[in-house]
């Protein structure tokens, strides 16, 4: 093989193991000057639930968009939410179930979910669900009952086809920070928890989102290599069924600033992650006027949390995995 060949060869390799470049979601109308993150996608792509929130975090509500002739419509509060601190929502494969979760009372008459860490108190989080009616409205929220609900700092659900749900929490095995955790699913409803093996406990892992066939799963966290505060990793699952060492995705996935809330869509390599990252400020600038300066620094890329699409079908074809 010439040299040329070679150097092909490798570029091609590297092509396909490399995520493509990152396209904001809905600029504007679903990706704006607050933060938004946590997209989940109907079973044709064409409704999309996700959270907003304020800078701060302490006013999270979840939203719904419809796709109609190429563009999405203003989203409205979802129908379950708008009282509570509500957020990341995730719709099951089939698109019959919808979880999320909430500082709501766990039951009639119970205070809403608090929660403390290192000294300070905030809206605690329990796991919820909705489930689709005859007529496609949503039911009355529901409380998961059981021991995937112990403590108040459960975060980020993602559902496998089978009904396995996996989610990332502070639990007494979860070290000094977050892991990720899965309750399959049983006959009676959901198993008690286990801690998902990806390594040291000593790093932190949150928000994960499984491949419907559990063959892998990608999360938010920084495993030694991170760019910003955390970046995006994927781990795929092994012949002996364990989980692989943690990658770091390559490509638009990744940047210096914040990423987190994976999420698959429904087309095979379609990942959706928060970030908050801006273009540079070159100085000088063009001269801003009032309008002008409030219209950027008001808009999408002003630093705040926005929804970001990227293809992965790349890397999953390295590793083995087709539709």
């Amino acid at each position: 093989m010439t040299l040329q060949r070679i150097a092909l060869t490798l570029a091609l390799a590297l092509a396909c193991t490399t995520a493509t470049a990152a396209d904001l979601l809905g600029p504007g109308v679903i990706s704006t000057g607050l933060q938004e993150t946590s997209a989940t996608f109907s079973a044709d792509g064409d409704t999309v639930y996700f959270m907003r929130s304020d800078f701060g975090e302490k006013d999270d509500t979840i939203l719904v968009s419809h796709r109609r002739g190429g563009q999405w419509s203003p989203p409205q509060v979802a129908g379950f939410s708008g009282q509570w601190h509500d957020s990341e929502p995730s719709l099951s494969p089939d698109g019959e179930r919808l979880y999320f979760v909430s500082n709501r009372p766990p039951s009639p008459g119970a205070p809403p979910v608090t929660a403390e860490m290192g000294g300070h108190r905030f809206a605690g989080t329990h796991l919820w669900y909705v489930e689709r009616q005859a007529d496609g409205r949503w039911s009355a929220p529901m409380h998961v009952d059981g021991a995937l609900n112990d403590g108040a700092m459960i975060y980020n659900p993602s559902v496998a086809a089978n009904g396995d749900v996996y989610f990332s929490a502070h639990r007494a095995d979860s070290g000094k920070a977050y892991q990720v955790y899965v309750a399959r699913h049983a006959a009676d409803g959901l198993a008690p928890p286990e801690r998902v093996d990806l390594g040291d406990v000593a790093r932190n892992r949150m928000d994960p989102a499984i491949d419907p066939r559990q063959r892998f799963i990608l999360f938010a966290g920084d495993e030694g290599d991170a760019l910003g505060r955390a970046d995006i990793y994927i781990a795929f699952r092994q012949a002996d069924g364990r989980w692989g060492k943690p990658e770091h995705l390559d490509g638009e996935v990744n940047s210096d600033a914040l990423e987190n809330a994976p999420s698959l869509g429904r087309r095979f390599g379609e990942l959706y992650v928060s970030s908050n990252r801006q273009p540079a400020v070159d100085f000088p600038k063009s001269r801003n006027d009032a309008s002008s300066l409030g219209e950027r620094l008001s808009g999408p890329l002003n630093g705040s949390r926005n929804l970001w699409r990227v293809d992965i079908s790349g890397v999953l074809r390295a590793h083995g995995i087709s539709p």
